[in-house]
């Protein structure tokens, strides 16, 4: 598996797919394998990426950790997933009725978050509040929105930031040391170049970017890890800590139920896992006991042509990798 692993991953350096990345998986025993691969720029004098090396984990964040910790609270009984969302933001303006599970689901749909990215953060929050969505709860459409709503109710029910949730639940329990929503730039791969400014060590995602610089976290994006920290939190699943998010996870509520798209031919009933615009992607096949991680930095120096599109090159490549991992 390794030298078909390292072909692929190869080829795809090779054709600018990404400069560098690090692909980890674990199985329910504990068992893992990690293999870093390339640069983290395209320069000849770029340093290489390293097991450690932290990746901008883009919507990834809005599975790890954020629908995480909405599915422990309702296995806490502190939020129920027929819950109004105005129950916890009584001052949502036009929210038509929307529950928790609608905003798990992506049933709502509102204001495009990258058109508020040259406001301030008080003032994006205050326009969504105001705003609320533009009707009721309909077709599941995938957009920042619900997360970022989602992010304010936990916020409220776990009494702290998100950053400060996570590491309670999550990051310190299961010793993700390396996982956080502030992390020092040196560690970081870059992950673009805008109007000459590289971005490395701050969210990538522009809105979340707004957040950040005011030191504040969000539902939709932010989180910064590798490859060993979300293996701890993927072991976590498959060993039956956390049963709530795997069955939560299983029913697509803040997670993508597996899609040969992203997870090739071979998954088992019941596998999910969740992409980020950066080139992250993880996924979990419960029933076979395994997990996999790919952290790449596939936007650097520019957003490839192919960005939106299930089609593009790097899902081609988290197909072929979850191939090889899960045959």
């Amino acid at each position: 598996m390794r030298n078909e692993i390292q072909s692929r991953t190869e080829q795809a350096i090779r054709e600018k797919v990404f400069p560098g990345c690090v692909i980890g998986f674990v199985k329910k025993s504990g068992d893992r394998e990690m293999f870093p691969f390339g640069k983290l720029t395209y320069e000849p004098d770029s340093p290489k990426v390293v097991g450690d090396t932290v990746y901008d984990l883009a919507s990834v964040t809005k599975s790890i950790p954020v629908a995480s910790l909405a599915l422990t609270f309702i296995a806490e009984e502190k939020l129920q997933l027929t819950d109004k969302v105005t129950n916890y933001i009584p001052e949502l303006q036009n929210d038509y009725g929307a529950t928790i599970q609608d905003i798990l689901t992506y049933r709502v749909r509102g204001t495009r978050l990258s058109e508020l990215s040259h406001r301030t953060c008080e003032e994006v929050r205050m326009h969504i509040l105001e705003h609320g969505f533009d009707g009721p709860a309909g077709e599941r459409v995938y957009t920042n929105l619900p997360a970022y709503v989602l992010g304010l109710v936990l916020e409220r029910v776990g009494g702290g930031s998100l950053a400060e949730l996570s590491h309670r639940y999550f990051f310190e329990p299961l010793k993700m040391e390396s996982t956080t929503f502030f992390p020092s730039p040196s560690d970081c791969a870059p992950t673009e170049i805008i109007e000459g400014e590289e971005i490395c060590g701050v969210v990538h995602d522009e809105s979340a970017r707004v957040f950040s610089r005011a030191r504040r976290t969000v539902g939709h994006a932010g989180l910064f890890s590798t490859a060993p920290d979300i293996l701890h939190f993927l072991e976590s699943l498959l060993q039956g800590v956390h049963p709530a998010i795997v069955e939560g996870g299983q029913r697509g509520l803040g997670w993508q139920k597996a899609e040969a798209w992203f997870m090739g031919e071979r998954w088992s009933e019941g596998a999910f896992g969740k992409t980020g615009f950066t080139g992250t992607s993880v996924a979990v096949d419960f029933r076979r006991g395994i997990a996999l991680v790919i952290l790449s930095n596939r936007t650097y120096p520019q957003r490839p042509a192919d960005a939106a599109s299930i089609h593009s090159a790097i899902n081609n490549f988290r197909a072929d990798t979850a191939d090889l991992i899960l045959r």
